[in-house]
């Protein structure tokens, strides 16, 4: 599965030049992912109230091109590594189908104490909803 997210860069995400700061991303990535979830018929809230945190491991962006102010932009992320223990989100951002960067976020599964869990043994249906958004977008 894949979702598509509708950004646009706002006066206060860009430097003197007019462009996006890199900074930015991070936070796009992260309204991106939330939407994905949301997408799956879940949310981000819920699935922490059922005891599910998604702590950030690591966060990589590549820039091709610069974002520049008042540009709409689409965020595609799909889950590009899914395991027990962690999942990985992967980001295309592009405007007007042009790729401006690109990156991924890897997070771990935890309980509200930041102890490692696994998903598949400890909350089955979750895995099983994306494993299948996973699987979804293999060729």
């Amino acid at each position: 599965m894949v979702s598509f997210t509708s950004i646009t860069v706002r006066y206060a995400e860009t430097d003197q030049m007019g462009i996006a700061h890199h900074s930015n991303y991070a936070i796009w990535y992260e309204q991106a992912r939330t939407e994905f979830i949301r997408a799956l018929g879940s949310s981000y809230g819920q699935i922490e109230k059922d005891g599910v945190w998604l702590p950030l491991l690591s966060l990589h962006c590549e820039f091709k091109s610069p974002a520049l102010y008042e540009d709409q932009l689409t965020i595609k992320t799909a889950i590009g590594l899914l395991t027990p223990s962690r999942i990985q989100f992967d980001y295309e951002v592009k405007r007007e189908g042009v790729l401006l960067g690109k990156g991924f976020t890897a997070h771990a599964f935890t309980t509200p104490a930041l102890r490692p869990m696994n998903l598949k043994k400890h909350h089955p249906a979750l895995y099983a909803l994306l494993q299948g958004a996973f699987e979804e977008e293999k060729p």
